[in-house]
């Protein structure tokens, strides 16, 4: 075609072009009178193409065709950006007492309550405008791209995607995305079809075909457009890829639009030269823009948690600062008698006996200002600096790198990290997720013989839990996964087949070899695959629209039937024919292709052979494909029904075949409704369609079945394991049947031969009888009591089970009753039998019974869940779960774009939850702990200063060393913490997984934990008060016999604050590194620098603090030895809890650590009983497999 001559092909050429795949006789449009609804409401639009001086194009008022998917503008970043900060309640706190320490209530300066409150609104703004630039960078680029667009003259000049308007005819070429929703006029094909690739709108790798219309197909050179004009009316912009309903006024004449000629924005024009097309929907009118609605808003629950202890800290404020204004109150109103030398009769009215009450209101201010030192205004920025650092660490981990596809992981948000590691229940996708979404044609039944002697990991899976001797295991454990030795690996991609019967044509001498040759026939003939030949070697690879039909196609060629070339018209296949029994070459020509989609479950050809004999060849599920059986055609249906139930017991997917043939009026009826009912522009098109095709593929006659396998992905069965011991529930959510899925879940261990399977479906006689009277609302209601009826006796069974390891349950149910087991008034009892399970596995699950699953789940038992896929079909489940894990695996990068976290490979996710998850939950938890623990210490000598000082709203340390506190003297170290701290190591992590029920249980985060550290911190600040007020209260400080004053007394509190707080953090710490002695041991070195540098400024600038360290504290022995008193004394608590909780009362790390300490780790009897302290027995996991046939044995030795 044109364009494709004069290119020169590298290393492949293209014997035909993807163009040629339909005959598209079945989505030619023609007109029908049914355009009522254009016109009316929800369908206004008018198109003026190519018009762009129109003066009625020009009062269109239409989006422009800039798209923008930044946060913050030029002009709104300030104002916006502010707000969002200021959201947070802490910030607008600290902004009220900084805009209160500009009036004379202030206890400190203006500056120093301003200064830090900026450098943290500040860093966070910067951060939020970095993230915006990159935004900003990527609609540079997007909107600065390139495409050619019609002047007016029969030439097309290069613009701006940002500069087009609606009614402009743009040519889009190979490999570039379309700049807006374009309606398609022509292409570089005569029949005006072309492929387009839609992965970025649905996640779909597999090419859709693209028609024009018949009237515009021969506008395929540029100055055919001068003076084209043509008028479109159509729907308004929405939001709904699959549907589009217009017309097109053309020299008079009208014509319907479909979504067979719509192109949408950021699809990519695929295996075609170039396309014309009429804009018709612009900017933020375009469909991909109408479905970008912004990804759910998560938060962890740390985050929530930690948003209810700023609460308490707000209520501790506020009742320390009532309780001391009315100290306050009450003694101002008695100074004329008690302070009489402060001259109270000409005092103020901050202490105006006479208007006491007065006095406390404002006192009740200033205390509040004094005491914002309790909230930590660094606790924020501190978490997301350190939530960006633990993102980076988990993108470089070398062992999540998947070095075959070049995909490390990627957390694509760092808001999520700890909920990592508090993970309860796993959802999982299988196909593409569990498994490897590589299809391998491994069995097939031809005429009731079932041919293919491979075996399947299931199978050896099934006679694992049999004890077949067939069965090759590596070690006397049952741990490894192997191979039958006997079984050759595939060389051939996608072929797994082996039977010597009808290999190397051996077919001709079968019983049914007729049967046989128009099984692979219809193998070779019913797809919609594109042969591509290598230049130098000839050989024939395929590109196909799913692994599926690859290997079907792949498997006709192994077995002798090769499919080698297509035209516009016809398909060519080399096959051996029976009575001459010689390699011929036959051709078949193809009139129509019924497409497959999820409703039709099947897929249809028609076709012309060389005999004039009309056939309809048919491949779909077995479900459909059986009731379309003729009463002549079921010869084989007894033993094919076996063989794929056989099939899907061994975790293969399958598929019928069938056929029939069609005379010359039957299909000339058909062929009149089929282009009728495609080109309808109704609401019911598709029902239409559906009648159609229902009534031409019928009586059909089965020839057999497919089975193809799709195997577990390296290291599911493992990484299952260790889940499960980690005290993870697994659910696995599949679109499957169910015999599939359960086998399945017996590959991988999440189910296991005395297991008692609970399973939920309406395969009953009743609803069977319902179903052929066709009453809906009879089906529904019975159909819904007898899914509560199961539900109810599951839950019974568990009950009378008593539970425990040994009477583990699995849950199973299919669609149909999923359906009605979430309805509202059953979703909550079902909820209570899967929660009280095992395993649960949901079969022929819908996209959106996965979403509402997962949030079944989420708001139940309101504990964390993961959801796991690597699909379009996956996206709504990802994002209803408090973490959505996308798999960068074939399917498209939808999941991934809509994930949180994404990894190459499930087995990655062990890693990701039982290191990260683990380290992320305890470093934070711990971070937020001692954040509150440091500013209580601080906060509460306050308080314990202003009491002393009788409630004066005085504070006990300069303005500078109040504001610096959070900032400089006791940040870095806990970021540090959050950053490199390990209680043990990855090694540790993985071989003792029952340490992630820390997080599981929230122990580290408890409000028992979080009460003990704030009370750590109320009782560090009254020793450290205390005995630095006691031990300088009664003596000379220095030789010259001076007392201690606020300043003296101030400086040393601070000292040993400064030394207590991070020497605490020194004690908590785990793991050292040579940053955290630096970050502790210096943030002690800066406070001693600060003070002595900050005393020798001026005094009007360094007010008390002047000379302070340098004459006062530093000469004096008694402050070296009070501060090393008091930080000891401090401490000391602390320690020996610590030493005694480490020794008698260890927690899940403690015990760990013990074990390295004293060199058990390799002691079996030791690791078992450590794994003994497991709260939640494993039920599911190979491990538990083996636990469970222990105790098989010792029952049957027992007897």
């Amino acid at each position: 075609m044109a364009g494709n001559e004069t290119k020169r092909p590298r290393r492949r050429r293209r014997r035909i072009h993807l163009s040629k795949l339909y005959t598209l006789t079945c989505t030619q449009s023609c007109f029908k009178q049914d355009h009522s609804r254009i016109g009316g409401p929800g369908y206004s639009r008018v198109v003026f193409c190519n018009e762009p001086d129109s003066p009625d194009a020009d009062s269109s008022n239409y989006s422009d065709n800039y798209v923008r998917t930044t946060k913050y503008t030029l002009t709104t970043f300030l104002p916006k950006s502010l707000f969002e900060q200021f959201r947070r309640v802490a910030n607008f706190y600290f902004l009220v007492t900084g805009i209160l320490s500009f009036t004379p209530l202030a206890p400190y300066t203006a500056s120093s309550a301003i200064v830090p409150l900026l450098f943290v609104i500040g860093a966070t703004m910067v951060k939020e405008a970095v993230e915006d630039w990159r935004r900003k960078k990527q609609d540079i680029e997007v909107n600065n791209r390139r495409v050619k667009v019609h002047k007016g003259d029969g030439s097309f000049d290069s613009k701006e995607w940002k500069t087009l308007s609606v009614g402009d005819i743009v040519k889009v070429e190979k490999n570039e995305f379309f700049p807006a929703d374009l309606v398609l006029l022509s292409s570089s094909y005569e029949d005006a079809i072309c492929y387009v690739e839609t992965m970025n709108l649905d996640g779909e790798t597999n090419l859709k075909v693209k028609q024009g219309l018949e009237v515009t197909s021969s506008l395929r050179e540029d100055f055919n457009f001068k003076g084209f004009e043509a008028f479109v009316k159509c729907e308004d912009p929405n939001a709904n890829l699959y549907s589009f309903v217009g017309t097109m006024e053309l020299k008079g004449a009208k014509y319907p639009l479909s979504p067979q000629q719509l192109l949408l924005r950021d699809s990519k024009l695929r295996n075609t030269d170039f396309i014309f097309g009429a804009v018709i929907f612009t900017g933020h009118d375009t469909k991909v823009i109408q479905n970008s609605t912004d990804p759910p808003s998560k938060r962890s629950m740390i985050e929530k948690k930690m948003d209810k202890i700023i609460y308490l800290m707000f209520f501790m404020v506020v009742l320390m600062s009532f309780i001391g204004s009315f100290i306050f109150g009450v003694t101002t109103r008695d100074d004329l008698m008690r302070r009489w030398y402060l001259r109270p009769d000409s005092s103020s009215i901050f202490f105006d006996p006479k208007r006491a009450h007065v006095a406390a209101i404002y006192h009740f201010l200033t205390a509040a200002m004094l005491y914002s030192y309790f909230i930590p205004i660094s606790l924020y920025v501190s978490i997301e600096i350190v939530k960006v650092l633990q993102s980076i660490f988990i993108n470089q981990d070398i062992h999540m790198y998947y070095q075959e596809a070049d995909k490390p992981a990627r957390a694509r948000t760092s808001n999520l990290n700890e909920e990592l590691g508090q993970v309860d229940t796993i959802l999982s996708d299988k196909t593409g997720t569990l498994t490897c979404n590589s299809m391998e044609f491994i069995k097939c039944s031809v005429a009731g013989t079932a041919y293919g002697r491979g075996v399947t990991e299931v199978e050896m899976a099934m006679g694992r839990r049999k004890g077949s001797p067939l069965v090759f295991e590596s070690n006397e454990d049952d741990v490894e996964y192997s191979k039958e030795p006997f079984v050759e690996e595939s060389t051939v991609k996608g072929f797994n087949f082996r039977d010597e019967r009808i290999m190397n044509g051996n077919w001709v001498t079968e019983p049914h070899a007729d049967v046989i040759q128009k099984f692979f026939r219809l193998l070779a003939v019913c797809h919609t695959v594109i042969p591509e030949v290598d230049e130098e070697t000839e050989k024939i690879s395929y590109e196909a629209e799913s692994p599926d039909e690859a290997a079907f196609v792949i498997a006709a060629r192994e077995l002798g039937f090769e499919f080698y070339n297509r035209t516009q018209t016809t398909i060519s296949v080399r096959e051996l024919d029976l009575v001459s029994g010689k390699r011929v070459e036959r051709l078949y020509k193809v009139l129509n292709v019924l497409e497959f989609n999820s409703t039709r479950k099947r897929m249809s050809v028609i076709v012309e052979d060389e005999d004039g004999k009309l056939l309809l060849l048919c491949k779909g599920a077995d479900n459909v494909m059986f009731e379309r059986l003729s009463k002549n055609g079921r010869e084989f249906e007894e033993e094919t029904r076996d063989h794929v139930n056989e099939y899907a017991d061994a975790g293969l997917r399958t598929l019928i075949l069938a056929y029939r043939e069609l005379d010359e009026k039957e299909y000339k009826v058909f062929s009149e409704r089929i282009s009728e009912a495609k080109s309808s522009v109704s609401a019911d098109r598709e029902s239409l369609i559906e009648q159609v095709t229902g009534k031409v593929e019928k009586d059909l006659i089965l020839l057999g079945a497919t089975a193809v396998e799709d195997k577990l992905q390296n290291g599911v069965p493992d990484c299952i394991d260790k889940l499960a011991q980690a005290g993870i529930k697994i659910w696995v959510l599949t679109g499957d049947k169910m015999e599939t899925a359960i086998n399945i879940g017996f590959a991988c261990s999440l189910l296991r031969q005395d297991m008692k399977q609970i399973i939920i479906n309406l395969e009953t006689p009743e609803i069977h009888s319902l179903e052929k009277t066709g009453e809906k609302d009879a089906i529904a209601k019975a159909s819904k009591e007898s899914v509560l009826l199961q539900i109810i006796n599951g839950k019974a069974q568990l009950k009378y089970s008593g539970g425990g390891n040994s009477n583990a349950f699995a849950l199973i149910i299919d669609g149909k009753s999923l359906a009605y087991a979430l309805d509202d008034d059953v979703k909550h009892i079902f909820l209570e039998l899967a929660v009280g399970c095992a395993s649960v596995i949901c079969c022929r699950s819908s996209p959106k019974q996965k979403a509402l699953v997962t949030r079944l789940v989420k708001s139940g038992n309101g504990k964390t869940t993961l959801a796991i896929g690597d699909g379009a079909n996956d996206v709504g489940m990802l994002q209803e779960a408090d973490i959505g894990v996308g798999i960068s695996g074939v399917e498209g990068m939808q999941a991934v774009m809509s994930s949180d976290i994404a990894i190459a490979q499930f087995r990655y996710l062990e890693r990701l939850l039982l290191v990260h998850g683990h380290w992320c939950y305890r470093r934070i938890s711990t971070m937020v702990c001692y954040f509150f623990y440091k500013n209580i210490t601080f906060g509460f000598t306050l308080f314990l200063y202003e009491a002393y000082t009788t409630f004066s709203a005085t504070p006990a340390y300069n303005d500078w060393f109040l504001s610096l506190y959070n900032v400089c003297f006791s940040s870095l170290p806990v970021i540090a913490l959050g950053v490199f701290d390990q209680d043990v190591s990855a090694r540790y992590c993985l071989k003792f997984p029952l340490l992630y029920q820390e997080g599981v249980q929230n122990v580290l985060f408890s409000w028992r934990r979080i009460l003990g550290w704030m009370f750590n911190g109320f009782y560090s600040a009254v020793i450290i008060f205390f005995l630095c007020k006691t031990s300088l209260e009664p003596q000379a400080f220095n030789h010259q016999g001076k007392t201690p004053g606020r300043e003296i007394l101030g400086g040393t509190m601070y000292t040993c604050i400064v030394w207590v707080v991070n020497l605490q953090m020194a004690l908590a710490i785990s793991y050292f590194t040579l940053i955290q002695h630096i970050v502790i041991w210096g943030s002690i070195l800066v406070w001693y620098l600060f003070i002595t540098v900050y005393g020798e400024l001026p005094a009007m600038i360094s007010t008390g603090a002047y000379r302070v360290f340098v004459e006062a504290l530093a000469p004096s022995l008694s402050y070296w030895v009070i501060t090393l008193f008091v930080v000891v004394s401090t401490l000391l608590p602390y320690f020996v809890y610590s030493a005694v909780q480490m020794r008698f009362f260890p927690m899940y790390h403690g015990m760990i650590q013990w074990l390295r300490y004293e060199g058990q780790c390799n002691d079996p009897e030791y690791c078992d009983m450590v794994r003994q302290r497991s709260i939640r027995p494993t039920t599911v996991g190979f491990t538990a497999r083996l636990e469970a046939k222990r105790r098989s044995v010792r029952r049957s030795e027992s007897i």
